[in-house]
């Protein structure tokens, strides 16, 4: 493993000491960045590891990342990719991911890839929002089996409360910019999470599937 504090590309500062630090390499984030820097910047970090996972990527990412990099993935609905196999499962405890609505699925999908990448058990329960609150309750039994569950939602974003207010499990909320005008791009969601009156709920940024998934395998783990 690469021992330096960073490696220096001039616009960028690749941090290939992270993994001693916190046991999990640097992850690419692509928005704002060219291409070229995102090939060069996954070179380092394969480099140090051989695991890259990349997020807010798109198919024109992708082909650049395959055609250096056969084992390469596009998770196309979740916009992650990641090259080389995932870890053999750390635990038997599952993280359980849910959504409001169907359109939270890609900030979902972000949060459950990463947290495999990670090595963790994920379990998926999608469109279970306040709307239909039935549906929630139909599915009782895996929310109470679940070690840390994710709540992904979008418009109002109460299934988080909804969902703490039901369970003694770590709850993440996760706002997305889904929802009618005055939902502001996830401003609303966020602020009801913030909010919530239930314990146990913890909020991470507005579509940051990668912040929760990433935070539930240090939960899990």
């Amino acid at each position: 493993m690469d021992k330096k504090l960073y490696h220096e590309l001039g616009f960028a500062k690749v941090d290939t000491h992270r993994n001693l630090r916190t046991g999990t390499d640097e992850v690419v984030f692509c928005i704002g960045k060219t291409v070229s820097q995102i090939v060069k910047i996954s070179q380092i970090i394969l480099k140090s590891n051989n695991r890259l996972i990349a997020t807010k990527a798109n198919p024109k990412i992708f082909r650049a990342i395959k055609s250096k990099w056969d084992r390469a993935v596009f998770h196309k609905e979740a916009s992650v990719i990641t090259v080389n196999k995932f870890p053999q499962k750390k635990t038997n405890k599952n993280i359980l991911v849910l959504t409001a609505g169907t359109a939270d699925i890609p900030v979902a999908e972000e949060a459950s890839v990463t947290a495999e990448f990670l090595g963790n058990r994920v379990k998926k329960i999608y469109d279970i929002g306040v709307a239909g609150i039935h549906r929630l309750f139909k599915n009782i039994g895996e929310v109470q089996s679940a070690n840390v569950i994710i709540v992904v939602a979008g418009m109002e974003g109460a299934l988080a409360s909804v969902v703490g207010g039901i369970t003694p499990k770590p709850v993440i909320g996760v706002p997305t910019s889904v929802g009618y005008g005055a939902s502001f791009s996830g401003i609303t969601p966020l602020l009801t999470m913030l909010n919530s009156c239930a314990e146990g709920v913890v909020v991470v940024n507005i579509d940051n599937g990668f912040g929760a998934g990433y935070f539930a395998s240090l939960i899990n783990k």
